[in-house]
């Protein structure tokens, strides 16, 4: 059983569901997209997405009108596999189409980039095998790109990212609810005077950069919260 933490982008909550591997994720319509292929290899019995990624999902699946195996989608940071700001730390991409044959992969892959309801879909030069899409939302922090500024009264994803991040690396957040609070606040203006950064409280792109090097793919420690 996971425990699915969603961000409501229509309402501003954060919503909680339990769902079984075989059971369909939240928001999506006919079980195209269960809980164990958003899973992919993560071992996290917490899984995290946000709504209009579930909705654009239901959409692609649709517009292609097939089957849509998928290889990689949520990853927690500590668990790593990815790059430093990938958006499968978020919940909000798939890497799909791997067992496909080529011809359909590039159907797929067409599907995608026509469908205007991803906010990116990788160049199909960059990804031979596969074809990644995700729902990434806000400008990013870092000129060359990567998560939101988020600060408090953020919620969603990105604050998932960060709660994680800190409390892995032992500034704890008092929970991990997607909801940047007092104690998030706190947490961060620990971490961001202990390695030397502004204490401002503020997750721009020096402490985001900061927290991504320094806890993915660490693995779990003592002080992770699910």
């Amino acid at each position: 059983m996971a425990k699915i933490k969603v961000y409501n982008n229509d309402t501003n909550r954060m919503e909680t569901y339990y769902r079984g591997e075989a059971e369909a994720m939240p928001y999506v319509t006919n079980r195209t997209l269960t809980v164990r292929e958003f899973r992919g290899s993560s071992k996290s019995p917490t899984l995290w997405t946000e709504k209009r990624c579930m909705q654009a999902w239901n959409s692609q699946r649709y517009s292609f009108g097939g089957p849509i195996p998928v290889g990689f989608a949520f990853k927690r940071p500590w668990e790593g596999g990815h790059g430093t700001f990938s958006q499968h730390y978020a919940g909000l991409a798939f890497d799909a189409g791997q067992t496909l044959t080529p011809a359909r992969r590039q159907q797929l892959y067409t599907s995608a980039l026509n469908s205007n309801v991803w906010s990116y879909v990788e160049p199909i030069k960059l990804t031979p095998t596969w074809v990644h899409f995700d729902k990434r939302r806000g400008t990013p922090a870092c000129s060359t790109g990567g998560y939101p500024i988020i600060r408090e009264g953020s919620r969603g994803s990105y604050v998932l990212i960060a709660q994680d991040d800190l409390n892995t690396l032992g500034y704890k957040t008092g929970g991990l609810d997607g909801v940047f609070g007092a104690q998030t606040l706190n947490a961060v203006k620990s971490y961001q005077r202990k390695v030397g950064l502004a204490v401002d409280g503020i997750i721009g792109c020096n402490t985001w950069r900061s927290l991504q090097e320094n806890v993915l793919g660490t693995g779990r420690t003592s002080t992770t919260i699910d």
